[in-house]
C-alpha cells in the first residue's frame, strides 16, 4: 500500500511537471515578439503551450498556437533554457520526398480529368469560379498548354472558393460538383464557360439572381450533355458543400492560401510564376517521368507573366 501510494504521488508530481506553463511575464514577452516580427494582428489568438524537453541542449520545445478568423494552426519554436531566446527552426526530413508527401495529402479520386488520364505528369489545380486570376490561368492552361503537352501531362481541380471575397464561387463550385457526378465532360464545359463569362454571372444582380444565373448554366450543360434531368436538378436545389469544404481544407493542408495555386507532379507552382518558368516545371517533371518534353515553338519563352492574385 505504502509502494502505490508513493509511485502515484511520484506520477501527479511529473504530471504536473509536464504541464506546467510558461511564466507570464515572459508569456508576455514572447506574445509581443511574435506578434511583432510576423505582424500579427490583435484579433488573433496566440496560445502558448508548456514547453517541454527538445532534442537541442539548452533549449526547451514550445508550441505557438495562433487562430483567428476561423482557422488556427500550431507553430514549432524552441525557447531558450535561460529564457533570453525564441528561435524558429525548420526541421527537414532527408528520407521523404516532400512533393509525394504534397500528393499524398490530395485526393483527386472521382475527379473530372482533362488531358490523358494515364499521363505520368499530373497538374492539380486549386481553382475559384468567381477569382479573375483564375479565369486567366484557365485560359492559359486551355487551349495553350493543353494543345502545347498534347497527351503529356492530365489536370485536375479542386475547389478552392475564397467566399469573403467571392460570394458566388462556393455556389459554382457546387453546381460544377453537380455536373461532374454525371460527366466529365460537363464538368469542363461548365468550367470554361464559367471562367470565360464571369462578367456575365457578376452582372446578372443581387445574390439569387447570381445563383439563378449559374443554375440556368449547369441546366444548360445537363441538357447538353444529356444528364438525367431530375437528379441534376436535385443536386442544384440541395447545394451541398461538404464536398467542397473537404476540398478547400485539402488546399489548407498544403498550405493553399490564395488562388490559382497548382501542383505539378506535387511540386506548387504559384499562379505569379511566369510562364516560361511553368512551362520549365512541366518540362522537368516530364524528364524525371523519362517523358520528353514538346518542343516550344520560338518566342514562348518570353510569353511573360502567368496570371496570379486570389
Amino acid at each position: 500500500m505504502v509502494l502505490r501510494r508513493a509511485i502515484f504521488i511520484l506520477v501527479l508530481v511529473c504530471l504536473g511537471c509536464s504541464a506546467q506553463s510558461v511564466p507570464a511575464d515572459q508569456a508576455q514577452r514572447i506574445e509581443r515578439q511574435v506578434r511583432a516580427y510576423y505582424s500579427v494582428p490583435e484579433n488573433v489568438k496566440i496560445t502558448l503551450g508548456p514547453p517541454r524537453p527538445s532534442e537541442f541542449p539548452g533549449y526547451d520545445a514550445l508550441t505557438i498556437n495562433i487562430a483567428g478568423n476561423g482557422k488556427e494552426k500550431d507553430y514549432e519554436f524552441l525557447l531558450s533554457k535561460d529564457g533570453k531566446t525564441l528561435m524558429r527552426m525548420t526541421k527537414l526530413d532527408l528520407t521523404k520526398d516532400p512533393y509525394a508527401e504534397a500528393m499524398s495529402k490530395i485526393d483527386i479520386a472521382g475527379r473530372p480529368v482533362r488531358g490523358n488520364k494515364d499521363a505520368k505528369v499530373l497538374v492539380v489545380n486549386f481553382d475559384d469560379f468567381e477569382c479573375p486570376f483564375c479565369s486567366k490561368m484557365h485560359q492559359t492552361l486551355f487551349p495553350e498548354i493543353l494543345k502545347e503537352y498534347g497527351d503529356r501531362v492530365r489536370f485536375v481541380y479542386k475547389d478552392f472558393p475564397i467566399a469573403e471575397i467571392h460570394p458566388w464561387a462556393m455556389h459554382a463550385a457546387v453546381d460544377a460538383n453537380c455536373l461532374a457526378a454525371q460527366n466529365g465532360d460537363a464538368y469542363w464545359d461548365f468550367a470554361d464557360y464559367i471562367h470565360a463569362n464571369q462578367r456575365e454571372v457578376s452582372a446578372a444582380g443581387a445574390r439569387d439572381a447570381q445563383f439563378a444565373a449559374l443554375d440556368r448554366i449547369a441546366s444548360d450543360q445537363g441538357q447538353k450533355h444529356n444528364l438525367n434531368k431530375d437528379a441534376l436538378q436535385a443536386c442544384l436545389k440541395a447545394q451541398k458543400e461538404d464536398q467542397v469544404k473537404a476540398e478547400i481544407r485539402e488546399g489548407e493542408n498544403v498550405n493553399v492560401s490564395a488562388t490559382p495555386t497548382l501542383f505539378v507532379n506535387g511540386e506548387e507552382v504559384d499562379g505569379a510564376l511566369p510562364l516560361d518558368q511553368f512551362r520549365a516545371t512541366l518540362d522537368k517533371a516530364l524528364q524525371q517521368a523519362g517523358v520528353p518534353a514538346p518542343a516550344h515553338p520560338a518566342g514562348q519563352a518570353a510569353s511573360g507573366p502567368a496570371p496570379t492574385g486570389k
